[in-house]
């Protein structure tokens, strides 16, 4: 048999403990929105001297 006093002791032990949740936070307080920066025209270029070495990178690593 259970003693109902020490079970009773255990839950307010663990009501005072965890007994209340933590306050609800808005979700507009846990989003934040930035602006996209715009595209570089300059990082899209195509640049056949950086695509060789990309290349030559490639080649290396699938020979090694």
């Amino acid at each position: 048999m259970r003693d109902d006093n020490t079970q009773d002791s255990g839950s307010a032990m663990r009501h005072a403990r965890f007994g209340a949740l933590p306050e609800r936070i808005a979700y507009e307080d846990m989003v934040e929105v930035k602006q996209a920066s715009p595209r570089d025209p300059a990082r899209d270029a195509y640049d056949p001297e950086g695509a060789s070495d990309l290349l030559s990178c490639l080649a290396w690593d699938l020979v090694l």
